[in-house]
């Protein structure tokens, strides 16, 4: 069965197949009206629509042959009833004319559009590689994918982010969300992952790396004034993965909980205590409680932003990834994410509303040290 978004995308594009075919039909109906009805009822309508439609639909030479295609079917027809000498007969094939040239222009200025925005998109693009690189597939016995889906139709980033990368500690991963939309929270986006990727080669824990974001985000919002000051904060999940252990370190400042992926079980690694984001540290102390998890060999740890818990169904019901990945395996992260979008554009009907991030870890071979039983012990 497909999917209900790839229906309608070949839907939509046998709609715009079929659709370039309307300037032809306008003009023939044009034709037809005109030549069999009375010669005081005018297709005038139908001459200047054909031309107008093929320049938002077709290219500069099908909109050139669509008015002057109605400029000669006005002649014909007005010279088969006698009125081409009429006043009447002057002013609608002047009308024609008129407007065959404007859809040329609006044609050509449709066109200088068009890659305006294709500039737009490479140059989003490009910020996107800058600031949210693709992190390795592998690094060890870890395989890594992630995937970003935008809410916003083509665009490149948004308020989310994610980042994993080796470091002398072992591999160190990121992914938040900014609070605030548009240029500022894209700003954020670049300072979050600046001090990250700074913090996570420098600092002998993950709670120096938390400290380092926090103060990199505070630095931040001091920058603003008036209401963008309370913005700017980060949900977040920071994880560290020990080159030699079957067990992972994570510090959860009021994001959505990981998921933990093994032999067909899907477990929440739910914080120990509740935190505030990054970024507001100021309104209460000891935010930056670690929690150590399982994570022996086989294991899939799966970091997501709300955009994925959050998405709704037609009935208002919020996707559960949980209940949807139970029972099923996966060998490599890549195929995990693909069909959890899958899923998730499926339960929403393609309707993105918020903007999606998914980080995905595998282990692929076995720890060589023994690993801790049952779902999390936690530390300071």
């Amino acid at each position: 069965m497909r999917a209900p978004s790839a229906v309608r995308a070949a839907l939509g594009r046998w709609c715009l197949r079929h659709l370039q075919l309307l300037p032809v039909v306008l003009l023939v109906g044009g034709a037809l009206l005109d030549y069999f009805t009375s010669p005081h009822v005018s297709a005038e309508a139908f001459y200047t629509a054909a031309p107008m439609t093929a320049a938002a639909l077709l290219s500069l030479r099908a909109t050139v042959l669509a008015g002057i295609g109605a400029c000669v079917t006005d002649i014909a027809l007005l010279t088969h009833f006698g009125l081409i000498g009429d006043s009447g007969g002057w002013s609608e094939l002047a009308a024609v004319v008129t407007v065959s040239a404007l859809a040329v222009v609006v044609n050509r200025l449709m066109h200088y559009s068009y890659l305006r925005l294709q500039s737009a998109r490479r140059i989003a693009l490009a910020a996107q590689r800058a600031v949210l690189p693709q992190p390795p597939s592998s690094i060890g016995p870890l395989r890594i994918a992630v995937r970003y889906q935008a809410a916003v139709k083509d665009a490149q980033i948004g308020g989310d982010l994610y980042s994993a990368q080796d470091t002398p500690y072992g591999v160190r991963c990121l992914v938040g969300d900014v609070r605030g939309k548009g240029l500022d929270a894209v700003k954020v986006v670049a300072v979050a992952m600046g001090a990250f990727r700074e913090a996570a080669e420098e600092e002998p824990t993950l709670v120096g790396v938390a400290a380092r974001l926090e103060r990199a985000l505070l630095r931040e919002r001091a920058r603003r004034t008036g209401p963008e000051r309370t913005e700017g904060f980060v949900t977040s999940v920071l994880v560290e993965i020990p080159p030699c252990d079957d067990e992972l370190r994570l510090i959860n400042r009021g994001h959505p909980a990981p998921l933990l992926l093994h032999a067909g079980q899907v477990h929440s690694a739910e914080p120990s205590e509740p935190a505030l984001p990054l970024g507001l540290a100021e309104l209460g102390a000891d935010q930056n409680r670690t929690d150590t998890v399982p994570f022996p060999s086989g294991a899939t740890l799966l970091l997501y932003t709300d955009g994925l818990n959050e998405a709704r169904n037609r009935a208002g019901d919020f996707y559960d990834p949980a209940a949807g990945l139970t029972g099923v395996e996966f060998s490599e992260p890549d195929a995990l994410l693909d069909v959890l979008l899958t899923k998730v554009n499926r339960h929403t009907a393609g309707r993105v509303t918020d903007d999606l991030a998914l980080l995905a870890v595998t282990r692929t071979t076995a720890a060589p040290r023994g690993g801790a039983h049952g779902l999390a012990r936690h530390q300071r």
